[in-house]
């Protein structure tokens, strides 16, 4: 009788295990799906401090369990829902490439396009579909009609990509780029609005205006900018990577004639996705970087022909939406300012450590940098990884010199609580 029940336990788990796998994942699944549903019906202050939701949450991503993630403001991990559609439109894409790919999963672009649009709150006759902010931005600088003379206002700040495509139209055409310099961190935005306004001549054609500082996490009063240029008959140019799908806003709010971001950061979509927005009649006056067809002119199609691109993970965009959606929003940017506000306020008095961004939430969410006197980033991010294996991104650049720390909905307190020890073994050395 023993031996027959052992050989009939060892039978079914040796003849069950794929079952009990799918039975888990269908449980861990369930599980998930009522996390969101529990989630939705806090407000955006209580969601944000509910620690057994999010854990729930959190089993969602397949992030590593050998390291600490910080740098999500780079690149965002997917969760495995946005993974599984990627890999299953690359499966079904590669049974016949030309027909499944074209005549199939091209046809999905109108209904994404459609999604991103509502979710930016703007018409999808406004909305193209591309790889990243840099490839967004970089359509509008090299695109407008400008001539020798005419002047750009901009940062010190602006993120590498941007910058040195201005300097590039400098170049090659002679247009005049206005710098504005600030100290870190910023603490008003009158000195912003101020220092832009200051820098307006009749020659002012651009407002260019990171939403976000990349460095700091700073964000500007970009919307009262966007007035002021409209006001005064100026383009508006937004570089938004690391606010959409990050702060609860609209693109239609800000007012601006140009908008780009990056979809695999803060949206935790497939690596290499990101969108351009365009105001409508302003379409026509932008040249697409690569040629299209004459009657396109006033189309925003006309910035997509880049020839063949990644269906599957363009396809797979939309359940990076509904990912987003199903959390909301507004309990998206409480939980991560929550997140920040929870590191920021233990570290904000220790000895040495100082901060590169505002501690007023008016002014950040979760991209937040602090330095250690004494100390570069570069050497200060390595103590991180060395003592709890926590990854950073180390920034110098302009008056910043310390590690940019990102967490995401993903990232547990206890992480952040080993952050705080780290801070402080790091700042007694």
């Amino acid at each position: 009788m023993n031996n027959r029940r052992s050989f009939i336990r060892k039978s079914f788990l040796t003849a069950g295990t794929l079952s009990l796998s799918t039975l888990f994942k269908k449980s861990l699944a369930e599980d998930i799906a009522d996390a969101f549903q529990s989630l939705q019906q806090l407000d955006p202050a209580a969601a944000a401090q509910d620690e057994d939701l999010w854990a729930r949450i959190q089993q969602a991503y397949t992030t590593s369990t050998s390291i600490i993630n910080l740098n999500n403001g780079g690149v965002s991990p997917q969760p495995k829902v946005v993974q599984d559609a990627a890999n299953r439109y690359y499966t079904y894409a590669n049974e016949a490439p030309s027909y499944y790919m074209w005549r199939i999963l091209d046809q999905g672009r109108e209904p994404l396009r459609a999604k991103l649009a509502a979710l930016g709150g703007v018409s999808p006759d406004e909305i193209a579909i591309n790889r990243n902010t840099t490839e967004a931005i970089n359509t509008v600088i090299f695109g407008l009609d400008l001539k020798a003379g005419d002047e750009v206002v901009l940062t010190k700040y602006d993120y590498p990509n941007m910058i040195n495509a201005w300097k590039q139209r400098e170049r090659r055409d002679g247009i005049v780029l206005k710098w504005l310099d600030f100290d870190m961190p910023i603490n008003t935005d009158e000195e912003v609005i101020q220092q832009f306004t200051a820098a307006i001549s009749p020659r002012t054609k651009v407002f260019h205006i990171t939403h976000m500082i990349n460095w700091t996490g700073h964000i500007m009063p970009v919307k009262e900018l966007c007035d002021i240029a409209k006001k005064n008959e100026i383009l508006s140019v937004v570089d938004g990577a690391h606010t959409f799908g990050h702060l609860d806003f609209k693109i239609s709010d800000l007012n601006c004639d140009f908008f780009g971001t990056s979809l695999h950061k803060w949206l935790c979509a497939p690596f290499g996705t990101g969108l351009l927005y365009i105001r409508k009649e302003k379409i026509k006056e932008v040249w697409p970087l690569l040629a299209s067809p004459e009657d396109q002119q006033e189309n925003i199609r006309k910035f997509e022909n880049i020839g063949t691109r990644s269906f599957a993970i363009e396809q797979a965009i939309g359940s990076a939406i509904d990912f987003h959606l199903a959390i909301g929003p507004a309990r998206k940017e409480a939980r991560l300012k929550y997140l920040k506000q929870f590191w920021v306020d233990q570290v904000k008095d220790v000895d040495k450590v100082k901060f590169y961004t505002s501690t007023n939430p008016q002014f950040s969410g979760a991209l937040f940098n602090f330095g250690i006197d004494g100390m570069d980033a570069s050497p200060v991010h390595n103590s991180l990884f060395r003592t709890h294996k926590i990854h950073t991104s180390p920034i110098k650049w302009e008056k910043v010199n310390g590690p940019r720390i990102t967490p995401h909905v993903y990232t547990k307190k206890y992480d952040l609580e080993r952050l705080v020890e780290a801070i402080n073994i790091v700042a007694k050395q």
